[in-house]
């Protein structure tokens, strides 16, 4: 790996972090009213808005505001919840556990169906796919709509709602992870697919690819030997932005089939105007995106160099 790397990678990472915690802390700026005026419901007084506001932290600059929270946030420290008064890590906590579950299940889910719709590309010589985009076009609530009418009203194969109270373990009753999973593996891997089309067409035109591919190897050695290599980095990439979009886009599944995650508590926390709360579950998908593509960025580096060598010896492997 060439020298300095590491440390541009981290330093770019961190600077990236900062921008992510700017970018959400802006957006729960521009949301109407705060959380004094909900809970003032439009009843309290001046005076007693102006100590609501105070005690609340509210009376001072944004800058300020964003400074102090971002301190906090390095230290480890979310902040406490105004609207239940708990600490807001305890109420992450206690929702977190049920939507790493479930995007851990859809990720399974969609590297499965990506491999499957990149191995038949591979097949064909790099043509075909036409139908992934149109599947990932398609809106999650179609999805949701689609499947939960089918697979539960039609068949009643699965429990159209999740029924799991906050805080219990989805593993209890792993039927309720199924239809969330595909409502969201199923545009998941469309769009993987979709992102990995054009590396697969291009590693298919590598020099050694092709050859080994005129040889006549065996596909199951030419995709395994020669391809799969190639796709390493772009694959983390795209599995690192895949998990930070669902970390942050299961509100409408877990809405929709009652399933107790974060999303959930997003929606239930920008409508009293929960801003810590909101501010945290905005953070965590910032953090697994800039994590997983600090991975990625790293093989990308670790690989950089040696990539003529290995598609040499790869030809020569595949000639012997």
């Amino acid at each position: 790996m060439e020298g300095g790397v590491i440390p541009r990678a981290l330093v770019r990472t961190a600077l990236l972090a900062v921008a992510a915690t700017a970018v959400v802390f802006a957006a729960t700026e521009i949301l109407p009213g705060d959380a004094a005026r909900v809970r003032g419901a439009g009843r309290a007084s001046a005076e007693d808005m102006a100590r609501e506001r105070k005690r609340l932290g509210l009376d001072v600059p944004a800058p300020v505001r964003y400074l102090r929270w971002l301190g906090h946030l390095v230290r480890g420290d979310l902040g406490r919840s105004p609207a239940s008064g708990r600490p807001v890590a305890d109420v992450l906590c206690e929702r977190l556990p049920a939507t790493a579950a479930l995007v851990v299940v859809t990720l399974t889910v969609t590297v499965a169906l990506t491999a499957l719709a990149l191995a038949m590309g591979f097949l064909r010589g790099g043509r075909g796919g036409a139908l992934a985009p149109g599947l990932a076009a398609v809106p999650q609530a179609v999805y949701a709509a689609v499947l939960g009418a089918v697979l539960s009203g039609a068949l009643g194969w699965l429990p159209a709602v999740s029924l799991l109270p906050p805080g219990s373990s989805p593993w209890a009753e792993p039927r309720a992870l199924v239809l969330p999973a595909l409502t969201l593996a199923l545009p998941s891997a469309a769009f993987a697919t979709v992102l990995l089309r054009g590396a697969l067409s291009d590693v298919l035109r590598l020099p050694h690819v092709a050859d080994a591919r005129t040889r006549g190897l065996p596909p199951s050695l030419v995709l395994r030997r020669h391809v799969a290599p190639f796709l390493l980095v772009p694959s983390v990439q795209v599995l690192a932005l895949t998990a930070g979009w669902l970390a942050a886009g299961t509100a409408l599944v877990e809405t929709v089939y009652g399933y107790p995650g974060i999303g959930g508590l997003l929606v239930s926390a920008v409508a009293v105007r929960d801003v810590p709360v909101v501010q945290a579950t905005a953070v965590i998908p910032a953090v697994i995106v800039l994590l997983g593509m600090l991975v990625a960025d790293l093989l990308d580096a670790s690989g950089r160099g040696r990539t003529p060598r290995a598609a040499k010896g790869a030809a020569a492997g595949g000639a012997a």
